[in-house]
């Protein structure tokens, strides 16, 4: 019983190590701008723009996939102006902007 014990944390602590090394190794860079312009978005995420939510759409804003912030048409002039702004000014983790009009 004691065998099987031991065995069990030996074990769990070289599954631990192995899982800390690949996290460390093995990380994603989220591009926090993404999230900004999520919550600028009106989130109801209703598909007008053609992607599947408000998500979906800042990402392809960030990724330069698409230029116009309009294509929300549930999204209120000031909230286009305020989203173009940002992306316009704010870099990414590349240190580019992103040229978007309202």
């Amino acid at each position: 019983m004691l065998t099987a014990v031991l065995m069990m944390l030996v074990l769990g602590a070289i599954l631990g190590l192995g899982l800390g090394i690949a996290d460390r190794f093995l990380s994603v860079e989220v591009d926090e701008r993404v999230e900004k312009v999520s919550s600028m978005l009106p989130n109801y995420n209703c598909g007008s723009c053609g992607y599947a939510g408000c998500s979906g759409l800042a990402e392809a804003l960030v990724n330069g996939e698409i230029t116009v912030v309009g294509t929300c048409k549930p999204c209120k002039a000031d909230q286009k102006a305020a989203i173009a702004e940002y992306l316009n000014t704010t870099p990414g983790p590349d240190g580019n902007c992103v040229k978007v009009k309202p």
